[in-house]
């Protein structure tokens, strides 16, 4: 088996419908579905077992957070790479994957493309080309464009379940630049994310910041002081480019165009 696709979900059960339907009705199907739910009270387990015929593995029961989920899922994958499409998020369209599977092969990370939506827009963001620590410093993959290699759990261990949000930010930075785990972008949207959950919320903001610097103080902390004097030249040297009185020295030709 080459994918497993996991969704995990507590009492979501709109969005849970939203998931499964996007998977069962993926025109490629050779894949393993596993669904983890969290005991919820909503419906959503006997919504669950009504479709059980198009899931290969599912459990409903009480767990200790989103991460927790996702590591029983992990437990349970039979595939060589794994992708998180969680409950409310759905695939692209229902041509994803048959228009992209072939990219799933050799490399330990397969990125692509998505959609993100809100309240008042949806916007297709398409990450670097070259993943490097700086961009990691403020941002981030999602899981919900990101295939992985099972085998990489294996190297750099589960999702951290002592963190609430940023999880699955520190096993991409830790596979990628500590155990420098191999990478693929594919400049195709692989999924739809709504701009609604934990990580989206801005009341959030301060635990992400404390989140974050734990994990760099921890892995990095010879790194930190060159990422933030760089970022600080790279916001310095944005300004001069908008600086209208830069731009007309270039013009004039007393300064050379920089980028």
């Amino acid at each position: 088996m080459k994918l497993t696709i996991i969704t995990i979900n507590y009492n979501n059960l709109n969005g849970l419908k939203k998931t499964v339907e996007s998977v069962v009705n993926q025109t490629w199907q050779e894949f393993e579905y596993i669904v983890i739910d969290g005991g919820s009270k909503d419906g959503s387990a006997d919504y669950i077992e009504r479709h059980s015929d198009k899931i290969d593995y599912w459990i409903s029961e009480p767990d200790n957070g989103i991460y927790n989920a996702m590591n029983k899922g992990i437990a349970k994958a039979n595939g060589e790479y794994l992708l998180f499409l969680n409950s409310g998020d759905h695939f692209y369209d229902n041509a994803t994957l048959y228009e992209n599977h072939h990219k799933i092969n050799n490399f330990d990370l397969i990125y692509f493309n998505i959609l993100y939506v809100d309240q008042k827009e949806s916007k297709n963001v398409s990450y670097p080309d070259i993943l490097d620590f700086s961009f990691f410093y403020t941002g981030t993959l999602c899981h919900q464009s990101t295939i992985i290699k099972k085998e990489l759990f294996d190297i750099v261990g589960l999702y951290d379940e002592d963190l609430k949000i940023v999880a699955d930010w520190k096993f991409f930075i830790l596979a990628l630049f500590k155990f420098n785990c191999s990478y693929q972008k594919v400049n195709k949207t692989l999924a739809t994310y709504y701009l609604d959950g934990l990580s989206s919320d801005n009341k959030n903001a301060i635990l992400i910041y404390k989140e974050r610097e734990a994990v760099l103080n921890s892995n990095f902390a010879g790194h930190i002081n060159d990422i933030k004097q760089m970022l600080k030249i790279k916001g310095t040297l944005s300004s001069l480019k908008k600086s209208k009185k830069i731009q007309f020295l270039v013009k004039l030709g007393f300064l050379r165009k920089f980028d």
